[in-house]
């Protein structure tokens, strides 16, 4: 696995658009907080580590990762925002659940996206156990959190 050796977060800033005047949105799940948590105190910290204005992100939780894709869409259809950020995290368990949830997650957010033409990020975890999804909660792994928002940052720049 190429990520044993590799901080996953290590990612390029150069070029970065200036975010001061825009407006985020960051959606995260409730459901395994302890992970989802990590996830949005990276992205919120590198959000305003890149200059965005505290008062200019706006955070809503939905109960899991399921409904990431409503509670983006909400926040998506709103004019004022430039861009949204979902957090979650599914772990694989003994059953398909897994399986449908993430591929109704991800449709869902990229659905989103394309409706209302603006960045909807998907920085949901699908890892296999708890300890790898800590791992990229701000773990050995980087935050996913962190490459959600850097992600949402570059995204602005193609609009």
């Amino acid at each position: 696995m190429s990520s044993v050796h590799k901080n996953l977060s290590d990612f390029s800033t150069a070029n970065l658009p200036d975010i001061q005047d825009k407006q985020f949105a960051i959606v995260v799940a409730e459901w395994n907080t302890e992970v989802t948590g990590a996830l949005y105190a990276g992205a919120l910290q590198t959000l305003l580590a890149h200059g965005a204005v505290a008062e200019n992100i706006h955070t809503i939780t939905v109960p899991g990762s399921f409904e990431l894709s409503l509670g983006a869409q909400k926040m998506a259809q709103k004019a004022d925002v430039d861009a949204v950020i979902c957090l979650g995290c599914v772990i694989q368990g003994e059953t398909r659940h897994f399986d449908f949830i993430c591929q109704a997650v991800a449709d869902g957010i990229t659905n989103v996206s394309l409706k209302y033409d603006k960045p909807v990020i998907f920085g949901v975890l699908t890892p296999n156990n708890q300890a790898q999804a800590m791992d990229r909660a701000g773990g050995k792994h980087g935050n996913k959190g962190d490459e959600a928002a850097i992600t949402a940052i570059k995204m602005l720049a193609i609009k």
